[in-house]
């Protein structure tokens, strides 16, 4: 398995390399691991994370497509389906099939049709658009809640701009 995955991750590299997607960036971390990938999601326009360059790792398991990768941010940032830790916590990156909590449809849920692509697009409009019902930042959901132009626009001002001061250091 591990052989068809290395083959699919690589074709997807070369087709982003090619056909960059607005709104982010990929490549490995290292050359010789083609299962550690780095991304740089770019703040989406008109939100409030406009402007910011969040990295992320993205880390694949031997058997993708068949499961989803991990993702983490290392770019801090304040945001309801974003742990603090940093891990990102959205459907199509949960294990494929029936949810436990019943949250989640399966077709929510990662499907092995699923490329880098369709992960980044998804994780941008994430941003765009938190979903505060199952939050893997509870605090953050709150504030996005209850006062979205305060305290948590403030909060992801300051992650917008120590992103801006990061990426180019």
């Amino acid at each position: 398995m591990t052989e068809q995955s290395a083959l699919l991750l690589r074709k997807q590299l070369a087709e982003l390399n090619k056909n960059p997607v607005e709104g982010f960036s990929a490549g490995l971390i290292d050359d010789e691991d083609i299962y550690k990938w780095e991304v740089v999601i770019i703040g989406p326009q008109d939100t409030l994370f406009e402007g910011g360059f969040f990295k992320a790792y993205l880390t694949f398991p031997y058997d993708y497509p068949l499961r989803p990768p991990k993702m983490k941010l290392i770019t801090e940032i304040w945001h309801p389906n974003v742990a603090k830790n940093g891990d990102v916590c959205i459907s199509i990156l949960h294990e494929p099939g029936e949810d436990r909590f019943g949250y989640e449809k399966p077709e929510e849920r990662w499907l092995p049709i699923h490329t880098v692509e369709t992960i980044m697009i998804s994780v941008i409009s994430m941003l765009a658009d938190p979903n505060s019902d199952s939050p893997a930042n509870v605090d953050a959901a709150k504030e996005w809640r209850e006062d979205p132009n305060g305290e948590f626009k403030r909060k992801v001002a300051r992650c917008v701009r120590k992103s801006q001061e990061m990426a180019f250091d």
